[in-house]
Protein backbone atom coordinates (compact mmCIF):
# COMPACT_ATOMS: atom_id res chain seq x y z
CA UNK A 1 0.00 0.00 0.00
CA UNK A 2 2.97 2.78 0.62
CA UNK A 3 4.25 1.77 -2.60
CA UNK A 4 1.23 2.36 -4.44
CA UNK A 5 0.67 5.82 -2.15
CA UNK A 6 4.22 6.75 -3.43
CA UNK A 7 3.35 5.33 -6.85
CA UNK A 8 0.66 8.08 -6.91
CA UNK A 9 1.89 10.84 -5.33
CA UNK A 10 5.72 10.72 -6.55
CA UNK A 11 6.00 8.55 -10.20
CA UNK A 12 8.78 10.21 -11.09
CA UNK A 13 11.01 9.17 -8.34
CA UNK A 14 9.87 6.20 -8.28
CA UNK A 15 10.31 5.64 -11.75
CA UNK A 16 13.50 7.17 -12.01
CA UNK A 17 14.93 4.74 -8.71
CA UNK A 18 13.61 1.93 -10.44
CA UNK A 19 15.53 3.10 -13.86
CA UNK A 20 19.11 3.56 -11.77
CA UNK A 21 19.02 0.45 -10.02
CA UNK A 22 18.62 -1.59 -13.56
CA UNK A 23 21.51 0.45 -15.31
CA UNK A 24 23.30 0.05 -12.32
CA UNK A 25 23.30 -3.42 -12.48
CA UNK A 26 23.80 -3.63 -16.43
CA UNK A 27 26.76 -1.40 -16.08
CA UNK A 28 28.09 -3.82 -13.40
CA UNK A 29 26.98 -7.39 -15.60
CA UNK A 30 26.05 -6.29 -19.04
CA UNK A 31 30.04 -6.31 -20.26
CA UNK A 32 31.26 -6.09 -23.65
CA UNK A 33 29.47 -4.73 -26.50
CA UNK A 34 26.70 -5.56 -28.62
CA UNK A 35 26.86 -4.22 -32.37
CA UNK A 36 30.55 -3.68 -34.12
CA UNK A 37 30.05 0.17 -34.15
CA UNK A 38 29.58 0.20 -30.50
CA UNK A 39 32.91 -1.21 -29.89
CA UNK A 40 35.48 -0.80 -33.11
CA UNK A 41 34.29 2.53 -34.16
CA UNK A 42 33.83 4.06 -30.69
CA UNK A 43 35.95 2.47 -28.49
CA UNK A 44 38.89 0.85 -30.26
CA UNK A 45 39.50 3.91 -31.75
CA UNK A 46 39.76 6.07 -29.10
CA UNK A 47 42.18 4.30 -26.68
CA UNK A 48 43.94 4.18 -29.73
CA UNK A 49 44.74 7.50 -29.69
CA UNK A 50 45.33 7.32 -26.22
CA UNK A 51 48.01 4.81 -26.52
CA UNK A 52 49.46 6.74 -29.76
CA UNK A 53 48.66 4.67 -32.51
CA UNK A 54 45.92 4.59 -35.05
CA UNK A 55 43.84 1.81 -35.07
CA UNK A 56 41.72 2.59 -37.94
CA UNK A 57 44.02 4.86 -39.89
CA UNK A 58 41.16 7.57 -39.68
CA UNK A 59 43.39 10.62 -39.06
CA UNK A 60 45.58 12.10 -41.83
CA UNK A 61 49.15 11.66 -39.89
CA UNK A 62 48.49 8.25 -39.53
CA UNK A 63 50.64 5.40 -41.81
CA UNK A 64 48.56 3.92 -44.43
CA UNK A 65 45.37 6.71 -44.58
CA UNK A 66 44.30 7.83 -48.18
CA UNK A 67 41.87 10.54 -46.54
CA UNK A 68 38.52 10.95 -44.27
CA UNK A 69 36.72 8.14 -44.23
CA UNK A 70 33.56 9.43 -43.28
CA UNK A 71 33.71 8.44 -39.75
CA UNK A 72 32.18 11.18 -37.30
CA UNK A 73 34.62 11.71 -35.13
CA UNK A 74 32.64 13.77 -32.35
CA UNK A 75 31.61 10.98 -30.55
CA UNK A 76 34.86 8.86 -30.61
CA UNK A 77 36.65 12.48 -29.64
CA UNK A 78 34.75 12.39 -26.32
CA UNK A 79 35.72 8.59 -25.64
CA UNK A 80 39.43 10.06 -26.38
CA UNK A 81 39.36 12.68 -23.52
CA UNK A 82 37.49 9.69 -21.16
CA UNK A 83 40.43 7.66 -21.38
CA UNK A 84 43.09 9.76 -21.59
CA UNK A 85 41.56 10.71 -17.78
CA UNK A 86 41.67 7.33 -16.81
CA UNK A 87 45.58 7.10 -18.10
CA UNK A 88 45.90 10.21 -15.69
CA UNK A 89 44.10 8.64 -12.65
CA UNK A 90 46.76 5.45 -13.61
CA UNK A 91 43.41 2.82 -14.04
CA UNK A 92 45.07 0.80 -16.85
CA UNK A 93 42.70 -2.34 -16.72
CA UNK A 94 40.88 -2.03 -19.67
CA UNK A 95 37.89 -3.86 -17.72
CA UNK A 96 37.82 -0.96 -15.00
CA UNK A 97 37.89 1.42 -17.89
CA UNK A 98 34.82 0.01 -19.58
CA UNK A 99 32.72 -0.28 -15.87
CA UNK A 100 33.47 3.25 -15.13
CA UNK A 101 32.06 4.36 -18.98
CA UNK A 102 29.17 2.33 -18.48
CA UNK A 103 28.42 3.89 -15.45
CA UNK A 104 28.66 7.25 -17.05
CA UNK A 105 26.58 5.96 -19.81
CA UNK A 106 23.84 4.82 -17.54
CA UNK A 107 23.63 8.24 -15.85
CA UNK A 108 23.47 9.96 -19.29
CA UNK A 109 20.62 7.98 -19.74
CA UNK A 110 18.80 8.96 -17.20
CA UNK A 111 17.90 12.16 -18.96
CA UNK A 112 15.97 10.33 -21.79
CA UNK A 113 13.60 8.92 -18.59
CA UNK A 114 13.04 12.05 -16.58
CA UNK A 115 12.97 14.37 -19.21
CA UNK A 116 10.57 12.08 -21.29
CA UNK A 117 8.28 12.13 -18.26
CA UNK A 118 8.17 15.26 -18.18
CA UNK A 119 7.78 15.77 -21.47
CA UNK A 120 4.61 13.54 -21.54
CA UNK A 121 3.18 15.17 -18.33
CA UNK A 122 3.63 18.42 -19.81
CA UNK A 123 1.18 17.33 -23.21
CA UNK A 124 -1.27 14.43 -21.75
CA UNK A 125 -1.14 15.03 -17.67
CA UNK A 126 0.19 12.30 -15.22
CA UNK A 127 -1.23 9.37 -15.99
CA UNK A 128 0.33 8.77 -19.44
CA UNK A 129 3.54 10.36 -18.36
CA UNK A 130 3.99 7.55 -15.62
CA UNK A 131 2.97 4.71 -18.73
CA UNK A 132 5.97 6.59 -20.65
CA UNK A 133 8.32 7.12 -17.94
CA UNK A 134 8.14 3.29 -16.44
CA UNK A 135 8.44 2.11 -20.12
CA UNK A 136 11.35 4.21 -21.15
CA UNK A 137 12.31 3.14 -17.71
CA UNK A 138 12.05 -0.69 -17.78
CA UNK A 139 11.45 -1.76 -21.59
CA UNK A 140 13.44 -4.47 -21.68
CA UNK A 141 16.25 -3.34 -24.37
CA UNK A 142 16.43 -0.05 -22.11
CA UNK A 143 19.35 -0.65 -19.45
CA UNK A 144 21.32 -2.84 -21.47
CA UNK A 145 21.25 -0.36 -24.62
CA UNK A 146 22.06 2.58 -22.44
CA UNK A 147 25.26 1.36 -20.92
CA UNK A 148 26.24 0.75 -24.60
CA UNK A 149 28.42 3.06 -27.01
CA UNK A 150 26.24 3.15 -29.21
CA UNK A 151 25.88 6.91 -31.45
CA UNK A 152 22.42 6.17 -31.83
CA UNK A 153 21.59 5.53 -28.37
CA UNK A 154 24.44 8.55 -27.18
CA UNK A 155 22.14 11.24 -29.14
CA UNK A 156 19.10 10.03 -28.08
CA UNK A 157 19.34 12.86 -24.65
CA UNK A 158 20.45 15.45 -27.00
CA UNK A 159 17.01 14.62 -28.95
CA UNK A 160 14.49 14.61 -25.59
CA UNK A 161 16.05 18.14 -24.37
CA UNK A 162 15.72 19.80 -27.30
CA UNK A 163 11.75 18.82 -27.25
CA UNK A 164 11.51 19.88 -23.17
CA UNK A 165 12.34 23.04 -23.94
CA UNK A 166 9.79 23.28 -26.65
CA UNK A 167 7.47 21.94 -24.33
CA UNK A 168 8.58 22.98 -20.79
CA UNK A 169 5.88 25.21 -18.92
CA UNK A 170 6.63 28.66 -19.65
CA UNK A 171 8.47 27.94 -23.12
CA UNK A 172 5.62 30.12 -24.50
CA UNK A 173 6.63 32.94 -22.78
CA UNK A 174 9.89 33.36 -24.60
CA UNK A 175 9.54 31.29 -27.72
CA UNK A 176 12.62 32.65 -29.19
CA UNK A 177 14.88 31.62 -26.56
CA UNK A 178 12.97 28.24 -26.13
CA UNK A 179 13.46 27.10 -30.16
CA UNK A 180 16.88 28.59 -29.72
CA UNK A 181 18.20 26.54 -26.94
CA UNK A 182 16.07 23.24 -28.68
CA UNK A 183 18.03 23.81 -31.77
CA UNK A 184 21.35 24.03 -29.59
CA UNK A 185 20.06 20.66 -28.61
CA UNK A 186 19.41 18.96 -31.44
CA UNK A 187 22.82 20.13 -33.26
CA UNK A 188 24.75 18.76 -30.75
CA UNK A 189 22.69 15.22 -31.65
CA UNK A 190 23.36 15.72 -34.86
CA UNK A 191 26.90 15.86 -34.07
CA UNK A 192 26.71 12.45 -32.53
CA UNK A 193 24.24 10.44 -34.99
CA UNK A 194 23.94 12.63 -38.41
CA UNK A 195 20.93 10.83 -39.31
CA UNK A 196 19.30 13.04 -36.06
CA UNK A 197 19.44 15.91 -38.65
CA UNK A 198 15.56 14.77 -39.09
CA UNK A 199 14.40 15.91 -35.62
CA UNK A 200 15.74 19.38 -36.36
CA UNK A 201 14.22 19.63 -40.23
CA UNK A 202 10.87 18.15 -38.91
CA UNK A 203 10.65 21.06 -36.53
CA UNK A 204 11.53 23.13 -38.47
CA UNK A 205 9.27 22.08 -41.41
CA UNK A 206 6.37 22.02 -38.96
CA UNK A 207 7.21 25.72 -38.09
CA UNK A 208 7.22 26.66 -41.73
CA UNK A 209 3.69 24.82 -41.99
CA UNK A 210 2.35 27.16 -39.38
CA UNK A 211 3.62 30.07 -40.20
CA UNK A 212 6.08 30.54 -37.18
CA UNK A 213 9.17 32.05 -39.25
CA UNK A 214 11.08 33.66 -36.19
CA UNK A 215 10.71 30.48 -34.21
CA UNK A 216 11.80 28.85 -37.42
CA UNK A 217 14.80 31.19 -37.48
CA UNK A 218 15.72 30.45 -33.74
CA UNK A 219 15.96 26.85 -34.19
CA UNK A 220 18.04 27.09 -37.31
CA UNK A 221 20.43 29.24 -35.62
CA UNK A 222 20.73 27.19 -32.53
CA UNK A 223 21.12 23.45 -34.43
CA UNK A 224 23.31 25.45 -37.24
CA UNK A 225 25.62 26.66 -34.35
CA UNK A 226 26.37 23.63 -32.41
CA UNK A 227 26.58 21.56 -35.32
CA UNK A 228 29.08 23.88 -37.32
CA UNK A 229 30.99 24.65 -34.32
CA UNK A 230 31.50 20.77 -33.69
CA UNK A 231 30.91 18.92 -37.02
CA UNK A 232 32.99 21.77 -38.79
CA UNK A 233 35.27 22.66 -36.33
CA UNK A 234 36.80 19.24 -36.14
CA UNK A 235 37.06 18.85 -39.41
CA UNK A 236 38.70 21.86 -39.84
CA UNK A 237 41.86 21.21 -36.97
CA UNK A 238 42.64 17.91 -38.12
CA UNK A 239 41.67 17.87 -42.76
CA UNK A 240 41.48 21.94 -42.82
CA UNK A 241 38.47 21.41 -44.33
CA UNK A 242 35.03 22.01 -42.66
CA UNK A 243 32.29 19.13 -42.79
CA UNK A 244 34.81 16.92 -45.24
CA UNK A 245 34.03 13.66 -42.79
CA UNK A 246 29.97 14.68 -43.83
CA UNK A 247 30.37 15.08 -47.06
CA UNK A 248 32.67 11.97 -47.07
CA UNK A 249 29.94 10.10 -45.31
CA UNK A 250 26.73 11.24 -47.68
CA UNK A 251 28.39 10.38 -51.22
CA UNK A 252 30.06 6.93 -49.62
CA UNK A 253 26.78 5.86 -48.56
CA UNK A 254 24.75 7.04 -51.66
CA UNK A 255 27.20 4.38 -53.58
CA UNK A 256 27.39 2.03 -51.33
CA UNK A 257 23.63 2.08 -50.45
CA UNK A 258 22.90 -1.45 -50.94
CA UNK A 259 25.98 -2.81 -49.82
CA UNK A 260 25.17 -4.12 -46.45
CA UNK A 261 21.79 -5.52 -45.09
CA UNK A 262 19.13 -5.31 -47.53
CA UNK A 263 15.40 -5.72 -46.22
CA UNK A 264 12.43 -4.47 -47.24
CA UNK A 265 10.48 -0.69 -46.82
CA UNK A 266 7.90 -2.29 -43.95
CA UNK A 267 10.85 -3.87 -42.33
CA UNK A 268 10.94 -1.46 -39.19
CA UNK A 269 7.12 -2.06 -38.45
CA UNK A 270 7.89 -5.33 -37.83
CA UNK A 271 11.01 -4.26 -35.53
CA UNK A 272 8.67 -1.42 -33.60
CA UNK A 273 5.81 -4.26 -33.62
CA UNK A 274 8.19 -6.81 -31.99
CA UNK A 275 10.76 -4.76 -30.08
CA UNK A 276 8.06 -3.14 -28.24
CA UNK A 277 5.97 -6.27 -27.30
CA UNK A 278 2.96 -6.77 -28.49
CA UNK A 279 -0.19 -6.23 -27.53
CA UNK A 280 1.10 -3.15 -26.19
CA UNK A 281 3.59 -2.23 -28.89
CA UNK A 282 -0.49 -2.68 -30.99
CA UNK A 283 -1.38 0.21 -28.09
CA UNK A 284 1.58 2.50 -28.67
CA UNK A 285 0.87 2.51 -32.82
CA UNK A 286 -2.75 3.52 -32.07
CA UNK A 287 -2.05 6.05 -29.41
CA UNK A 288 0.51 7.57 -31.64
CA UNK A 289 -1.94 7.94 -34.69
CA UNK A 290 -4.48 9.50 -32.48
CA UNK A 291 -2.03 12.43 -31.31
CA UNK A 292 -1.10 13.19 -35.27
CA UNK A 293 -2.95 16.11 -35.01
CA UNK A 294 -2.04 18.08 -31.53
CA UNK A 295 1.45 16.31 -31.42
CA UNK A 296 1.80 17.16 -35.04
CA UNK A 297 5.26 18.92 -34.30
CA UNK A 298 6.62 15.20 -32.61
CA UNK A 299 5.16 13.22 -35.03
CA UNK A 300 6.53 15.01 -38.45
CA UNK A 301 10.67 14.63 -37.27
CA UNK A 302 9.58 10.90 -35.89
CA UNK A 303 7.72 10.02 -39.70
CA UNK A 304 10.78 11.22 -41.80
CA UNK A 305 13.04 9.76 -39.96
CA UNK A 306 11.30 6.65 -40.10
CA UNK A 307 10.64 7.43 -43.68
CA UNK A 308 13.99 7.66 -44.42
CA UNK A 309 15.10 4.80 -43.01
CA UNK A 310 12.53 2.98 -44.61
CA UNK A 311 13.74 4.09 -47.82
CA UNK A 312 17.11 3.25 -47.46
CA UNK A 313 17.61 -0.42 -48.22
CA UNK A 314 20.57 -1.20 -45.51
CA UNK A 315 17.88 -1.90 -42.39
CA UNK A 316 19.48 -2.42 -39.06
CA UNK A 317 17.32 -2.78 -35.85
CA UNK A 318 19.89 0.08 -34.26
CA UNK A 319 18.92 2.73 -36.61
CA UNK A 320 15.52 3.48 -35.62
CA UNK A 321 16.92 3.97 -31.60
CA UNK A 322 16.82 7.70 -31.72
CA UNK A 323 12.77 7.95 -32.74
CA UNK A 324 11.66 5.06 -29.57
CA UNK A 325 11.48 7.20 -26.88
CA UNK A 326 9.55 10.04 -28.67
CA UNK A 327 7.07 7.31 -30.38
CA UNK A 328 6.69 6.18 -26.80
CA UNK A 329 6.14 9.48 -25.45
CA UNK A 330 3.93 10.42 -27.82
CA UNK A 331 2.08 7.11 -28.18
CA UNK A 332 1.27 6.70 -24.81
CA UNK A 333 -0.33 10.37 -24.29
CA UNK A 334 -2.43 8.81 -27.41
CA UNK A 335 -3.39 5.82 -26.14
CA UNK A 336 -4.21 6.56 -22.39
CA UNK A 337 -6.34 8.85 -24.15
CA UNK A 338 -8.58 6.76 -26.08
CA UNK A 339 -8.36 3.90 -23.40
CA UNK A 340 -10.22 6.69 -20.73
CA UNK A 341 -12.60 7.41 -23.60
CA UNK A 342 -13.21 4.39 -24.95
CA UNK A 343 -16.54 2.10 -23.71
CA UNK A 344 -15.02 -1.46 -25.62
CA UNK A 345 -12.07 -1.16 -22.83
CA UNK A 346 -14.32 0.59 -20.05
CA UNK A 347 -16.42 -2.59 -20.32
CA UNK A 348 -13.21 -5.21 -20.94
CA UNK A 349 -11.45 -4.46 -18.36
CA UNK A 350 -10.44 -8.12 -17.31
CA UNK A 351 -8.74 -8.41 -21.01
CA UNK A 352 -6.98 -5.21 -20.71
CA UNK A 353 -6.02 -6.30 -17.55
CA UNK A 354 -4.46 -9.36 -18.88
CA UNK A 355 -2.64 -7.87 -21.86
CA UNK A 356 -0.51 -5.84 -19.43
CA UNK A 357 0.47 -9.07 -17.27
CA UNK A 358 1.10 -10.47 -20.19
CA UNK A 359 3.63 -8.00 -21.67
CA UNK A 360 5.12 -7.03 -18.27
CA UNK A 361 5.72 -11.39 -17.49
CA UNK A 362 7.90 -11.42 -21.46
CA UNK A 363 9.03 -7.85 -20.19
CA UNK A 364 10.17 -8.86 -17.06
CA UNK A 365 11.88 -11.98 -18.05
CA UNK A 366 13.61 -10.38 -21.10
CA UNK A 367 15.08 -7.66 -18.60
CA UNK A 368 16.79 -9.70 -16.28
CA UNK A 369 18.47 -11.55 -19.22
CA UNK A 370 19.33 -8.61 -20.74
CA UNK A 371 20.52 -6.86 -18.15
CA UNK A 372 22.78 -9.15 -17.18
CA UNK A 373 23.73 -10.61 -20.09
CA UNK A 374 27.99 -10.21 -21.01
CA UNK A 375 27.90 -9.80 -25.02
CA UNK A 376 30.71 -11.02 -27.09
CA UNK A 377 32.31 -12.37 -24.18
CA UNK A 378 34.44 -15.01 -25.73
CA UNK A 379 36.25 -12.46 -27.27
CA UNK A 380 36.44 -9.56 -24.76
CA UNK A 381 37.65 -12.45 -22.52
CA UNK A 382 40.25 -14.28 -24.94
CA UNK A 383 41.57 -11.03 -25.28
CA UNK A 384 41.14 -10.16 -21.00
CA UNK A 385 43.48 -13.29 -20.68
CA UNK A 386 46.08 -12.65 -22.96
CA UNK A 387 46.79 -9.34 -21.73
CA UNK A 388 49.06 -11.12 -19.10
CA UNK A 389 51.22 -11.92 -21.72
CA UNK A 390 53.46 -8.72 -22.37
CA UNK A 391 55.35 -7.62 -26.23
CA UNK A 392 53.13 -9.60 -28.37
CA UNK A 393 53.45 -8.07 -31.24
CA UNK A 394 51.66 -10.49 -33.75
CA UNK A 395 48.73 -12.79 -33.76
CA UNK A 396 47.03 -14.75 -35.79
CA UNK A 397 43.22 -15.78 -35.72
CA UNK A 398 41.64 -18.36 -37.65
CA UNK A 399 38.57 -19.41 -38.56
CA UNK A 400 36.73 -22.59 -39.16
CA UNK A 401 34.02 -21.80 -41.81
CA UNK A 402 34.67 -18.32 -42.31
CA UNK A 403 36.49 -15.07 -42.14
CA UNK A 404 38.73 -14.61 -39.45
CA UNK A 405 36.82 -12.58 -36.35
CA UNK A 406 38.19 -9.18 -35.57
CA UNK A 407 39.60 -9.64 -31.94
CA UNK A 408 39.04 -5.87 -29.71
CA UNK A 409 42.99 -5.27 -28.70
CA UNK A 410 41.45 -2.84 -26.27
CA UNK A 411 41.13 -5.76 -23.60
CA UNK A 412 44.41 -6.54 -24.84
CA UNK A 413 46.02 -3.51 -23.68
CA UNK A 414 48.08 -3.77 -26.60
CA UNK A 415 48.24 -2.94 -30.86
CA UNK A 416 49.95 -5.80 -32.44
CA UNK A 417 49.36 -7.08 -35.91
CA UNK A 418 46.98 -9.50 -36.85
CA UNK A 419 48.16 -11.55 -39.70
CA UNK A 420 44.31 -11.56 -41.04
CA UNK A 421 43.77 -7.98 -40.79
CA UNK A 422 47.03 -7.21 -43.50
CA UNK A 423 45.83 -10.14 -45.96
CA UNK A 424 42.93 -9.96 -48.20
CA UNK A 425 42.92 -13.98 -48.54
CA UNK A 426 41.44 -15.05 -45.71
CA UNK A 427 42.36 -18.87 -46.70
CA UNK A 428 44.72 -21.02 -43.76
CA UNK A 429 47.59 -21.11 -46.07
CA UNK A 430 47.44 -17.29 -46.91
CA UNK A 431 47.40 -16.41 -43.54
CA UNK A 432 49.81 -18.65 -41.75
CA UNK A 433 52.31 -17.73 -44.78
CA UNK A 434 51.64 -14.29 -44.80
CA UNK A 435 52.59 -14.27 -40.73
CA UNK A 436 56.08 -15.89 -41.81
CA UNK A 437 56.75 -13.72 -44.73
CA UNK A 438 59.34 -11.36 -42.91
CA UNK A 439 61.25 -13.79 -41.31
CA UNK A 440 60.46 -15.55 -37.58
CA UNK A 441 60.48 -12.77 -35.79
CA UNK A 442 56.82 -12.22 -37.25
CA UNK A 443 55.19 -14.97 -36.15
CA UNK A 444 52.22 -14.95 -34.67
CA UNK A 445 52.99 -15.54 -30.72
CA UNK A 446 49.78 -16.78 -30.05
CA UNK A 447 46.74 -18.60 -32.76
CA UNK A 448 42.68 -17.49 -32.05
CA UNK A 449 41.02 -20.59 -33.65
CA UNK A 450 37.28 -20.07 -33.54
CA UNK A 451 34.95 -22.65 -34.27
CA UNK A 452 31.52 -24.32 -33.54
CA UNK A 453 33.34 -27.95 -34.09
CA UNK A 454 35.97 -29.50 -34.09
CA UNK A 455 39.22 -27.25 -34.76
CA UNK A 456 41.78 -30.55 -34.62
CA UNK A 457 42.57 -30.22 -38.61
CA UNK A 458 43.12 -26.49 -38.80
CA UNK A 459 45.59 -27.17 -35.75
CA UNK A 460 47.32 -30.13 -37.57
CA UNK A 461 47.65 -27.80 -40.48
CA UNK A 462 48.94 -24.94 -38.68
CA UNK A 463 51.74 -26.94 -37.26
CA UNK A 464 53.11 -27.61 -40.87
CA UNK A 465 53.99 -23.44 -40.34
CA UNK A 466 54.40 -23.50 -36.53
CA UNK A 467 55.52 -26.80 -35.08
CA UNK A 468 55.93 -25.33 -31.46
CA UNK A 469 51.97 -24.31 -31.01
CA UNK A 470 50.38 -25.43 -28.00
CA UNK A 471 46.81 -25.53 -26.59
CA UNK A 472 46.25 -22.80 -23.67
CA UNK A 473 42.86 -22.77 -22.99
CA UNK A 474 39.17 -22.19 -24.55
CA UNK A 475 36.73 -19.50 -23.90
CA UNK A 476 33.07 -20.00 -24.25
CA UNK A 477 30.49 -17.64 -25.52
CA UNK A 478 28.00 -16.49 -23.17
CA UNK A 479 24.30 -18.02 -23.18
CA UNK A 480 22.81 -15.18 -25.08
CA UNK A 481 25.99 -15.23 -27.40
CA UNK A 482 25.57 -18.88 -28.26
CA UNK A 483 21.37 -18.68 -28.55
CA UNK A 484 21.54 -15.82 -30.93
CA UNK A 485 24.55 -17.09 -32.92
CA UNK A 486 22.06 -20.77 -33.10
CA UNK A 487 19.17 -18.55 -34.16
CA UNK A 488 21.27 -16.60 -36.45
CA UNK A 489 24.88 -17.89 -38.02
CA UNK A 490 25.73 -13.98 -39.31
CA UNK A 491 26.00 -13.13 -35.22
CA UNK A 492 29.61 -15.17 -35.04
CA UNK A 493 29.40 -15.58 -31.70
CA UNK A 494 31.73 -18.51 -31.30
CA UNK A 495 34.08 -19.99 -28.53
CA UNK A 496 37.88 -19.59 -29.19
CA UNK A 497 40.63 -21.68 -28.50
CA UNK A 498 43.82 -19.88 -28.11
CA UNK A 499 47.00 -21.48 -28.97
CA UNK A 500 50.83 -20.45 -27.66
CA UNK A 501 53.66 -20.43 -29.76
CA UNK A 502 56.11 -21.59 -27.32
CA UNK A 503 59.18 -20.41 -29.48
CA UNK A 504 57.88 -16.88 -28.03
CA UNK A 505 56.23 -17.47 -24.38
CA UNK A 506 57.89 -21.43 -23.38
CA UNK A 507 55.61 -21.26 -20.47
CA UNK A 508 51.99 -20.50 -19.37
CA UNK A 509 51.32 -18.10 -17.05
Amino acid sequence: MKLLKYWDDQPLALIIWLAIIFRLLAAIFAKGWGMFDDHYITIESAQSWVDGCDYNNWLPWSQGNTGPTGHNLFYPGINFLFFSLMKILHVDNPQLKMFFMRIVLAAWSLITVGYGYKITEALGGKRPARLAGILLALFWFMPWMSVRNLVEMVCVPFIILGFWFITRPGSKEKPLKSWFISGLFLGLATDIRFQAVFFPLGLGLWLLLTGNFKSLISLAAGSLLTFSLVQGGIDLVIWGKPFIELYTYATSSLTEINDYINLPWYNYFLVIGGMLIPPVSIFLFWGFIRKWRTCFFILLPILLFFAFHSWVPNKQERFIIPMIPLFIIVGSIGWQEFRDSSKYWASHKTFLRACWIFFWMINSIMLLVFTFTYSKRSMAESMSYLSKYHDIRYMTAIDGGANPEMFPKFYLGQWPVMANEKNGDHSLDSILAYSLRRGNNSAPRFILFTSDGEITPLVIKSRKYLPFIVYETTIEPGFIDKLVHRLNPINRNKTVYIYRNTEFFPEKK
